[in-house]
């Protein structure tokens, strides 16, 4: 081998070893959620004492639905869901998937009133957090 093969060797030889080292010691980063929710439970709180409400407001179901979950301008209401759901697993699966249930009549109608509000998919939360929600949804 050349010297300048040599040294291109060395380089990566000490690249690699420096990047699984880096990988190795890397902390876990906190994840983001991309849809542009708070995602942090409030009060120092962990996400399985939040109860539904406290819950809504830190998935950020406020900032459509309004603070009193009442309905705004770009989001309708969610109190009397109950007419609407007929099981909390229902309920728990269009959280889940809200794009799955768009082709029903009453989305449809949804979708032309509110044309720029668009419900998140909230697949990446925990399920138990998600009944916590429709526990308290199906109340109100």
């Amino acid at each position: 081998m050349t010297k300048p093969q040599i040294w291109i060797s060395a380089f990566l030889f000490l690249f690699i070893v420096l990047f699984m080292i880096g990988r190795l010691t890397r902390e876990e980063e906190p994840t983001r959620d991309l849809s542009g929710m708070n995602n942090s439970p409030t009060d120092g709180q962990t996400n399985a004492e939040l109860t539904g409400d406290k819950l809504i407001m830190s998935f950020g179901c406020v900032n459509c639905h309004g603070t009193d979950i009442a309905g705004t301008n770009t989001a309708p209401s969610l109190k009397g869901l109950k007419q609407f759901w007929g099981s909390r697993d229902a309920l728990i699966n269009y959280l889940r998937n809200p794009n799955s249930f768009m082709d029903s009549e009453r989305f449809k109608v949804y979708r032309a009133r509110y044309p720029n509000g668009i419900m998140p998919s909230f697949g990446n939360k925990n399920v138990k957090d998600l009944g916590k929600i429709a526990d308290y949804l199906l109340t109100q």
